[in-house]
């Protein structure tokens, strides 16, 4: 039996317990899902690590990819890694300035992706450092060097025996991938994770996935990202097959064909979700709008384990077989559990998915951790709404005095690609990794995020301010998108509010207000005074020194590509106090 010391060795663990999967690997062209056998991917990945070899490629060379998720991205990584090669996934909408960083920082030496923009993308980025063992393209692109090239190289150039001595050399310890991290601030950070920090995970966070062989999978979140990767590793180890959503925007329809037993998700997903099924509720009338509110008031009232008595269990039956029966439909009927990381899951959202016999489990990593420290799961006693859960069992987490977060365990870095000086800010003598986090013990046992010590700030009277547990409580009303909490050296807090537009719109018309412009719904008095009513009630649950006493309406998302949030949804505070300094002026003159 195969020892699982390093990431490539997941592919004789597969050969060793379950047969050939025809649909290990699955994807939607032209209308139709086609499927790749464990055999065509062990096969491909064997071409690409001879490719790679003839290519002149060396143990310890970097190769970054700008891809969608697809079943080539697996072929690709799995092949680099056992002949060697270290693999930087970058996100394909990573800016210019960044990308340009990271192809210089990391000495990228070959570069594969996607598509034609990405292609021109990185075409303009890398300039006159461009990759000296070529730019490739998933696609078929006309003019372009396909990585076709890369895998008929290889069939035409076996090399076993090199393979197997290079395999030889690569330890649990060997550097398998370097992320680099966007962060909030500065300059990306390139995070060293070596196989067993990955593998760790897999061996401590295996309990997640209740299914294996003929379980489905649906895969939507970047795979550039540790999150979404070590999910797929952790559904080849278990034997589960993996289909890839067509795009975000098709991940509704993609949910009903591909009727997923599990799926990592991030909380901003299952709050559009939320918000959608709760918008087609409202359009009921009669009897059948009572039965879904009474349902969803039901819902938010749930507890585990049938704490909150037999009665409530019985009516839950009966709200589950004719409300939340739907719900569970839309998902493809199947979900045993659905994974949440990346950000807090407001525990409303958990509280209602889980009434509807939608098991959600919130997790919490850094991308430094592989990433998880700690997970609710399915076990006896395993969660608590308001938590991140208990930490893995080979990860040791203590809160330091000032309250942050610190862990230890197989899990933690290698550290910052040629930073020494940030990796030991970080990781400290005694082997503790500084999360940067602020945390508290619930029950003793299940962890629980307050916020991110250096968001944390000071009011002009001294009082500490935890702006993302206000945030948090802020997203709870229907009227609010998005928000973030100012007040830096301030006498006060107040807050930027993104309102939510489709929900607004609808208040409106039951309101016999004109449905109006994003800009003028901001500027309209009756918006202005409903979403005052919102943060009176919210302040009352505040102490005196937290209580947002003014706020700004903005009329446009945020996002990824507007550069206000990281990849992985996080608010870019800088950039938006930057873009909306005139209006925190205002609130503070």
């Amino acid at each position: 039996m195969t020892e699982l010391k390093r990431l490539f060795d997941l592919l004789d663990i597969y050969k060793e317990r379950y047969t050939d999967c025809v649909d290990a690997f699955s994807y939607k062209e032209d209308g139709e899902w086609k499927q790749r056998s464990f055999s065509y991917f062990s096969n491909e990945t064997l071409e690409v690590s001879y490719g790679l070899m003839a290519l002149g490629l060396q143990p310890g060379d970097k190769i970054a990819t700008l891809s969608n998720n697809r079943p080539e991205w697996n072929s690709l990584d799995m092949g680099m890694l056992q002949a060697g090669c270290i693999h930087v996934p970058v996100y394909p909408t990573i800016s210019d300035t960044d990308l340009k960083y990271i192809l210089q920082d990391a000495e990228i030496k070959l570069i594969v992706v996607s598509d034609e923009a990405l292609w021109n993308k990185v075409s303009t980025a890398a300039g006159d450092h461009f990759p000296e063992k070529g730019l490739y393209s998933f696609n078929n692109l006309q003019g372009k060097t396909n990585w076709n090239v890369i895998t008929d190289l290889g069939r035409k150039n076996p090399a076993p025996e090199k393979l197997q001595q290079i395999k030889n050399t690569i330890t649990e310890n060997s550097l398998a991938t370097l992320l680099y991290t966007s962060g909030t601030t500065g300059v990306p950070k390139g995070v060293m994770l070596s196989h067993m920090n990955i593998l760790s995970q897999l061996l401590a966070a295996e309990h997640l996935c209740p299914v294996g062989v003929g379980g489905r999978a649906l895969s939507f979140l970047p795979l550039n990202h540790v999150y979404e990767r070590v999910l797929s590793y952790l559904y080849m180890y278990k034997g589960v097959s993996i289909y890839y959503a067509e795009s975000i925007e098709k991940v509704a329809d993609n949910l009903k064909e591909v009727k997923p037993h599990i799926f990592g998700c991030v909380p901003r997903l299952f709050e559009r979700v939320y918000d959608r099924i709760v918008g087609k509720g409202s359009e009921l009338t009669g009897i059948k709008k009572k039965m879904f509110y009474w349902s969803l008031a039901l819902g938010l009232r749930y507890e585990p384990y049938g704490k909150n008595g037999w009665w409530y269990e019985t009516q839950l039956k009966i709200a589950r077989k004719l409300v939340f029966s739907k719900w569970q439909e839309a998902l493809g009927n199947n979900v045993m559990v659905a994974i949440s990381g990346g950000a807090a899951l407001q525990p409303r959202l958990a509280r209602v998915f889980w009434a509807a016999g939608i098991p959600i489990l919130e997790g919490y990593g850094l991308t430094e951790t592989s990433p998880v420290i700690a997970v609710n799961t399915l076990l006896p006693d395993g969660l608590c709404f308001g938590t991140v859960g208990k930490p893995l069992n080979n990860v040791t987490v203590k809160i330091a005095e000032d309250g942050e977060i610190l862990c230890k365990g197989p899990n933690v870095m290698l550290g910052y690609y040629k930073q020494p000086e940030l990796t030991a800010e970080v990781i400290d003598s005694d082997g503790w990794f500084h999360t940067g986090d602020i945390g508290t013990w619930y029950e003793d046992r299940y962890l629980k995020i307050t916020d991110r010590k250096k968001e944390i700030f000071k009011t002009s009277g001294g009082k500490y301010i935890i702006p993302q547990m206000i945030e948090n409580k802020l997203k709870e009303s229907g009227f609010v998108e998005q928000a973030m909490v100012i007040g830096e050296n301030q006498k006060f807090a107040a807050a930027l509010i993104v309102p939510k537009f489709a929900f607004v719109q609808e208040w409106c018309k039951r309101k016999g207000l004109s449905a109006k412009s994003h800009e003028e719904l901001c500027a309209s008095p009756e918006l202005r005074e409903r979403m005052k009513e919102e943060i009176e009630r919210l302040n009352k649950t505040l102490g005196s020194f937290e209580t947002i006493k003014k706020f700004e309406l903005l009329p446009k998302e945020w996002s990824v590509d507007g550069g206000e949030l990281t990849p992985k949804l996080s608010l870019k505070r800088r950039v938006i106090l930057e873009k909306n300094q005139q209006l925190v002026d205002k609130i503070f003159k």
